[in-house]
């Protein structure tokens, strides 16, 4: 046999490779409400589907700086907004049942969202993150929460129109 045509066999480390078990375990997606949040969580649970992967669904609590003067109506209303994300999502697991399967959990966390979502990530181990890209025209100024965590570098970020 020739040099040329011999194939080096890399050495294994550890048990070595086991089919299936690569790739993602956990995919984190940020909800808001959004319609592009929503596409983010459709193509972040097709992911996990195929993936075999937890799909994390997080929401953050925004935390505003005059929420103290206005007293528990703020808090009131971000948690109703919560609730709301969770009952759409149960609603939508349930229409699916059968058909289209995926383990997911829903998760809050209070502050600014790319804070928020930083924080998720790194609680939950996050192996992907996708978020829907921002539809208000001053982030494309200032920058966005998408861009941010894509600047951060610290997981793979999918930005879904």
């Amino acid at each position: 046999m020739s040099d040329e045509s011999r194939t080096e066999q890399p050495e294994q480390a550890g048990a070595g490779f086991e089919r299936g078990t690569d790739g993602p375990k956990v995919i984190m997606v940020g909800m808001d409400g959004s319609e592009a949040a929503a596409r983010a969580a459709a193509y972040a649970a097709g992911l996990a589907r195929r993936q075999n992967a937890l799909l994390a669904i997080v929401y953050v609590q925004p935390v505003y700086a005059g929420a103290a003067a206005l007293g528990a109506s703020v808090n009131e209303t971000t948690e109703e907004v919560a609730g709301e994300l969770v009952r759409e999502i149960r609603a939508s697991a349930e229409r699916l049942r059968g058909v289209f399967e995926v383990r997911w959990q829903f998760h809050t966390f209070r502050g600014d969202p790319y804070q928020g979502l930083v924080k998720a990530a790194d609680r939950l181990k996050a192996d992907a993150v996708v978020v829907g890209a921002s539809e208000q025209a001053g982030h494309r100024i200032v920058g966005s929460v998408a861009l941010r965590l894509v600047r951060a570098g610290r997981w793979p970020v999918t930005v879904v129109p």
